[in-house]
Order: C-alpha cells, then structure tokens, then sequence
C-alpha cells in the first residue's frame, strides 16, 4: 500500500513539474525518464530471466528511425506506436533463434545486433534513397513530448510490477533459476522468453520513437552501443531484480551523465566501467538489496528481489546470459 502511494505521488509531481521547472529543468527530467523507462523495461526481462540482452541501442533506435520515416505524415503519438511495433516485431524476428544461444552468445548476437541494423540502414539509404539520414518534420511541442515521455514510462513501470504479480513473471522467474527443470515442469520455455524480450522492446522502441523529435537531424549513429551499455549499468546499480531499483540507478546514472559527459567524458565513462565491476563484485542485487540487507529484511513487495518459481533471489553475480 505505502508503494501505491509514493507511486502515485511521484506521478502527479512529475505531472506538474513542467509547470514549475524551466526548459533546462523539464529537459534535464525528460532524459531522466527515458532512462528510467530504458532500465525498467530492460530488468522487467533480463533481471528474472538472466538472459543478459545489449539490444537496447538496437531496438531504440529503430523505433528513432520509424518515428523519423513517419515524420509529419500521421498524427503523434502514432509514430510512438510505429516505433513499438517495428521493435517489438524485430524482437519477435530475432529472438526465437537468439533465445536459443547458450553462454555468452546471446549477449554477443544481441550486442551485434545494434551495428548490425545501423549497416543495414546505412546500406539502404545509400543504395535506395541516396541520402543518408532523415530530417525531423513536424516535431511535437515540448509539453506534449514530455507527457508522452511519462505516459511511458508510467506504463514501464506498471508493467514490471504487474509482471512481478503474474503467472507469466513467475515462469521468467524460473527459467533464470534453472530453465531445464522450468521446462521439465511443462513451462514452454521459448514462448515466455521470447514474449518477455519483445513486451520489453516495445517500450525500448516506443522511447526512441519519443525521444526522436528531440533532434533535428537523425542518422544511422542513433543505433548506437553505448545506450545498451548504459542501460545494464542502470539497471544493475539499482537492482535488476525490483522494480524500484532501475529507477533508482537511472536517476542516479543520468544525472551523473548530465554533470560529467560533456566536461570530462572519459572520466565519465571510466567511472562506468568501475561502478560496474564494484556492482558485480561487492552489490550483486544493487543499491536496493544493499537497503534491505542493512534493515535485515528478506525482501518481498515491488520493491524487493525477485525470485524465481520457488522464492529464491536473483544472484546478479551470475547472470544468465543465455
């Protein structure tokens, strides 16, 4: 109960903060949230299911691109729509035969898979079209961009907790506790897997196609790695295996981003790779299980660690990646 209610107070404070905060301030949220929304919708998948995915950079922009191609043509927030669908669909297309790598290579194949799309765009426009890169026509006021931007990442977060209560969360759950006895006890292992990794695209997709507007001129670049990269490190300081946590971790990571990238870029990016390596080594379940550890609890609510089928916790030292 007391999470419903900071939920939805944290909701109608971000509903009215465009009206307090000035264009570097609702700016500064708006990056805040998409980040979120990356985070959530990447642990809602990889976090019970351990199946690390560096898809993000891939699905995003290819939902930036869908939202790009349709322009002025259609009505916003259509090309959001477009963006989900053309991402989620590429998720279907991939990852009945990605979700079946063992090991590392599911990691790899998915890591590839942003490089892979960005050459196949770029060989497009070329071959095709005879330019490279798209115009934004039409963009939406900055009021409606930020709503949009919320509305989505309050249904993120909506969905993770509904699928932390559902039948289909469990069975994710289970597979990254062990996926053979999971599919022993009659779980079709490959539908829920690839279901899980496409709902998660959707909103990957669905925030490129929003942030898209954002920038004037889009090319292949958008596709690019280091948001895949990024968004583990979010959602891994926080605690890939709650809800709260990938918010926590993106308020976190974004606003250090914000402070650091442009002045001190390296800095930054090493001060990445070392939170990363501490996260792995020493806070396995993030900031958020560090809370609970020090309050002696056991977990339990949104906020708490996942578990797989039979209650266990998700070790995040051990990620499954395939």
């Amino acid at each position: 109960m007391a999470a419903r209610v900071a939920g939805a107070a944290a909701l109608v404070l971000l509903a009215g903060a465009p009206v307090v905060l000035g264009t570097y301030g609702r700016s500064l949220v708006l990056a805040v949230l998409a980040d979120a929304t990356l985070a959530v919708a990447w642990a809602f998948f990889s976090g019970p299911s351990r199946y690390l995915s560096l898809a993000t950079g891939a699905f995003f922009g290819a939902g930036a691109y869908a939202s790009a191609l349709l322009g002025g043509a259609v009505p916003w927030p259509l090309p959001v729509a477009a963006g989900a669908l053309v991402s989620s669909g590429m998720a279907l297309g991939v990852g009945g035969l990605a979700l079946r790598l063992r090991g590392p290579y599911f990691a790899i194949f998915t890591f590839g898979l942003a490089e892979l799309a960005k050459h196949v765009v770029i060989w497009y426009e070329t071959a095709v079209t005879g330019t490279v890169g798209r115009l934004i026509l039409a963009p939406p006021g900055p009021w409606t961009l930020y709503y949009t931007v919320l509305t989505l990442a309050a249904l993120a977060v909506a969905t993770a907790v509904g699928l932390r209560r559902s039948r289909y969360g469990q069975a994710l759950g289970a597979i990254g506790a062990d996926e053979e006895r999971a599919a022993t006890l009659g779980i079709d292992t490959t539908r829920v897997k690839v279901g899980g990794f496409a709902a998660s695209a959707a909103f990957m997709g669905a925030m490129g196609a929003a942030m898209a507007p954002r920038w004037t001129y889009l090319d292949p670049q958008v596709f690019n790695p280091f948001v895949s990269f990024q968004t583990v490190i979010m959602a891994l300081v926080g605690g890939a295996g709650t809800v709260v946590g990938p918010l926590l971790g993106a308020a976190l990571v974004s606003l250090a981003s914000e402070a650091l990238l442009l002045r001190f870029r390296y800095v930054y990016m090493l001060g990445l790779g070392l939170v990363l390596i501490v996260v792995v080594l020493l806070l396995p379940e993030g900031l958020v299980g560090l809370f609970h550890r020090r309050r002696g609890g056991t977990g339990g609510g949104d906020g708490a660690p996942a578990g797989g089928a039979s209650g266990e916790r998700v070790d995040q030292r051990k990620p499954r990646e395939a």
